[in-house]
């Protein structure tokens, strides 16, 4: 093994899709979900769905999951990695297949299953300054303003606080906008979606499991050939959107001069 792997971490995307289904590494995940959402996760099986197969082109990386959190409750969580124009689309629709899956016909809308979506993406999405956003549906009065609230016999029978509670939540990390030293543990989470680094001075839940667990010496032969294929390919994606971008920008232009020469002319 080359020495140069001694202390390397693999990039979370791979691990994604190679280590982390493995339930004896599940406390990588669980660290992460628990930093995000606030509350503690334990994972207590990974479902099988269409982004659990692997992909002829390697473009999609999500992995779907039932997971219990701190109140005893069981949770749908979506994390995703992903490259495309309709992201946010995408994120509806996972959520809602989520949703309608897992009731069965003829149950009570009461055993609807509460989703989170958390979508890690390496690419420009929408246009925002903050790394992490956070989405949550809240129903306000279109006169008043005021938010509308479950009554004390919903909150007992339901056993949550608002009406938000009860929909999907979306997160979404734009792990790429993030070029400062973290102070937070999920500031630390996220430098190491980034970079694939994990400071020595990290305590956020998780990244202790992942420095032990990911380390890049622990690969074969074969499974290193793979990664690096793998990041090869990540950098041939980055450098056709960024030449799409700057070709789109180069057109813009030459339609605007077009336009103005247009103008001029008469």
């Amino acid at each position: 093994m080359n020495s140069n792997n001694k202390n390397q971490i693999i990039r979370f995307d791979w691990a994604m899709k190679r280590l982390l289904r493995n339930k004896a590494n599940f406390s990588v995940l669980e660290g992460l979900l628990t930093t995000l959402l606030g509350e503690k996760i334990i994972i207590q099986r990974l479902l099988e769905s269409e982004s659990n197969q692997e992909d002829e082109y390697d473009k999609y990386n999500r992995v779907d999951m039932l997971a219990e959190n701190s109140k005893g409750e069981l949770v749908l969580i979506e994390v995703q990695n992903n490259n495309e124009y309709a992201y946010f689309q995408r994120m509806l629709f996972g959520t809602s297949k989520l949703v309608t899956e897992y009731i069965n016909r003829g149950e009570s809308y009461d055993k609807v299953r509460k989703v989170y979506s958390v979508n890690i993406v390496y690419f420009s999405l929408g246009h925002g300054r903050d790394f992490v956003y956070h989405g949550k549906t809240e129903f306000r009065g279109i006169h008043t303003n005021d938010l509308l609230e479950l009554t004390p016999f919903q909150k007992q029978t339901f056993k949550v606080d608002t009406v938000s509670q009860l929909y999907p939540e979306y997160y979404i990390l734009k792990v790429n906008g993030f070029n400062q030293v973290a102070k937070s543990p999920l500031e630390e989470w996220i430098y190491y979606l980034n970079t694939g680094e994990i400071p020595s001075t990290a305590t956020a839940p998780g990244l202790e499991e992942a420095r032990e667990r990911l380390k890049l010496d622990s690969m074969t032969k074969d499974e290193l050939a793979a990664y690096y294929r793998h990041l090869d390919n990540i950098v041939i994606l980055r450098d056709n959107i960024n030449t799409e971008r700057e070709e789109g920008r180069a057109e813009g232009l030459e339609e605007g001069e077009r336009k103005k020469a247009i103008e001029v002319a008469r």
